[in-house]
């Protein structure tokens, strides 16, 4: 009989630890998109303007640079097109040139 009761005191217990296990998984979500913000996961076709192509978030209208030749998106998401546009420029600029090497034939 003692068994009896000790089975049903166990099962009360784990029958409220499931919804507060529950509660506080969606409350670490929210805190998480509360901090994160957008996740940028719809963006748009690529669009061309003012000599560059980007694509935009559809979500949040965050911006990001797009390769048309290697068909990706780069660098950093920015709301501002000429942020992105001036990041561009420097980390191009900011790259240096491979050291050209100049043997003599002997």
């Amino acid at each position: 009989m003692a068994d009896g009761t000790e089975k049903r005191e166990k099962s009360k217990k784990s029958g409220w630890l499931w919804p507060v296990g529950v509660m506080a998984t969606g409350l670490a979500g929210a805190v998480v998109v509360a901090l994160r913000g957008c996740w940028h996961r719809r963006m748009s076709w690529p669009v061309r303007g003012q000599g560059c192509a980007y694509q935009v978030c559809l979500g949040c209208g965050a911006k990001r640079l797009f390769d048309e030749d290697r068909f990706r998106a780069y660098g950093p998401y920015r709301y501002d097109l000429n942020e992105l546009i001036a990041w561009s420029r420097v980390a191009r600029m900011g790259k240096p040139a491979p050291p050209k090497v100049e043997r003599p034939a002997s």
